[in-house]
């Protein structure tokens, strides 16, 4: 008996240890985890029930006449037909299971039972994407990819390229892409603290090293974008700054349409292949440099403070919705972002919102906020926004106005990060005449180490002795 019991203790401790030590990677090394068990174990689960699990989860049909023929000849059961499994490749996040559907399956009978697949398989979440007709990939997610972001760089290397910058994880393990030639303009909402900064470094962050003219509008008297002026073509940090700056905007856009033209020249006096209607159309030896125009708070430029500031408010106004209208095919692009942005800004939000195709909306206060950033996109989207927790900040929805949307969350990315990176790259700053009234002044380093340190404010009160 004491044999036994002994025997038991030596199997028994060093099977509660590991089941210890597997249940403390799970919750605080996830990836850990699932590469060295969650992902054989998933693995095996699907190879081992995956004909009950798509009998149960609706995805099986009536097997086809020959095949019931067979199975009659060869005195076998007839099985439904279920969707074959074509690859299974595993990664650090997940699986990607690759499926040939049955006849009569589509891609939306796959989709409608991704959650029954999940609870089945016993995965964090399922995607569904269509590869082609009839073939369709199974995305499955391991664990809480957002929870902490581990941006994969091999991937988003590969994916990334100009104008086309990875700002963010998406919740089903792939990079998300800010591609500024799909999707022109962007608005990007949230709340205090929400992570709308973060995800403008991040997007900073990818463009420094581009050749591309940075513009930067931002009202707070620059406070948020004054860090990276070695990289920013033009800064405008208070509303006159803003308005000439947007009317040199304008006027370098009217010029790149005129440069257009010309190359275009006469009907027929250039080859079909050359003729183009915007920039990347032109040769690249004359291909004028493509800006992108960082709007930080969107409000201050609609708000006005008396009425003598009326005119200039709808001067603004104007300009931004001909930008948006327009500067697409001129290589010009507007990432605005703002607190809340709807009709009660005054006239002409709702018609600049119309224009911005983007949209990422961070955390919320209200639904009506995310109804002004994802209400035409998708009510399933708007109701994710609204359940973005406090604790999670740089977490957002993110979508188009094709109806597209995914959850994301950017990495994290310090200040001094963003401002040494644009200080490495300086060197590529392009200079635009028509903008270079508002060019930032840079000091040089030298000068800002001799920068003597600010003195230290006297009390705003002075405490008296107490008496007696």
């Amino acid at each position: 008996m004491a044999t036994l019991a002994t025997a038991l203790l030596e199997l028994g401790t060093p099977a509660a240890a590991l089941t210890g030590g597997a249940l403390y990677a799970k919750a605080r090394h996830p990836r850990a985890y699932w590469v060295a068990l969650g992902l054989p174990l998933t693995v095996g689960r699907i190879r081992h029930d995956y004909d009950m699990v798509m009998e149960s989860c609706g995805l099986t049909v009536e097997p086809s006449f020959w095949r019931a023929m067979a199975s009659q000849a060869t005195n076998r059961a007839t099985k439904p037909a279920a969707p074959k499994i074509r690859g299974i490749r595993g990664s650090a996040t997940g699986l990607r299971l690759r499926l040939r559907l049955a006849s009569g399956q589509e891609t939306a009978d796959v989709t409608a039972a991704a959650e029954r697949l999940r609870h089945a398989w016993g995965v964090h979440a399922v995607y569904v994407s269509e590869v082609k007709p009839g073939v369709v990939d199974l995305r499955i997610v391991g664990f809480d990819v957002l929870r902490d972001v581990r941006m994969p760089h091999r991937a988003a290397a590969k994916s990334a390229g100009l104008l086309r910058i990875p700002v963010a994880l998406r919740s089903d393990g792939s990079p998300h892409m800010r591609d500024f030639r799909e999707v022109p303009h962007d608005l990007n909402l949230g709340a205090n603290q929400s992570g709308k900064s973060m995800f403008a470094r991040n997007l900073i962050h990818g463009l420094a090293p581009q050749p591309v003219a940075l513009v930067g509008i931002d009202c707070k008297r620059g406070v948020e974008q004054r860090p990276f002026t070695p990289r920013l073509s033009a800064l405008a940090t208070d509303q006159r700054e803003a308005l000439g700056l947007l009317l040199a905007l304008l006027v370098e856009m009217d010029d790149r349409y005129d440069l257009i033209k010309a190359h275009q020249g006469i009907p027929g006096s250039v080859a079909a292949e050359d003729v183009a209607s915007d920039i990347w159309g032109l040769p690249e030896k004359v291909r004028p440099v493509p800006i992108v125009v960082l709007i930080d708070e969107i409000a201050e430029l609609f708000l006005v403070a008396s009425k003598a500031d009326e005119e200039r408010r709808n001067q603004i106004v104007t300009a931004l919705i001909r930008l948006a209208q327009l500067a697409r095919a001129a290589g010009i692009y507007l990432e605005i972002a703002g607190q809340r942005f709807g009709s009660e800004l005054g006239k002409g939000a709702t018609l600049l919102r119309s224009q911005l195709t983007g949209r990422t909306v961070h955390r919320v206060n209200d639904l009506e906020s995310a109804r002004m950033g994802l209400g035409d996109i998708s009510e399933a989207a708007m109701v994710a926004a609204t359940r973005i927790s406090p604790d999670m900040p740089g977490t957002a929805v993110s979508g188009d106005t094709s109806g597209q949307w995914s959850q994301i969350r950017t990495p994290y990315r310090s200040l001094s990060e963003v401002a040494a990176q644009c200080t490495e790259f300086a060197h590529m700053t392009p200079i635009l005449p028509r903008l270079e009234a508002f060019r930032p002044y840079v000091p040089p380093a030298a000068a800002l180490a001799n920068i003597p340190p600010m003195p230290s404010a006297p009390p705003v009160f002075i405490p008296a002795p107490a008496t007696e």
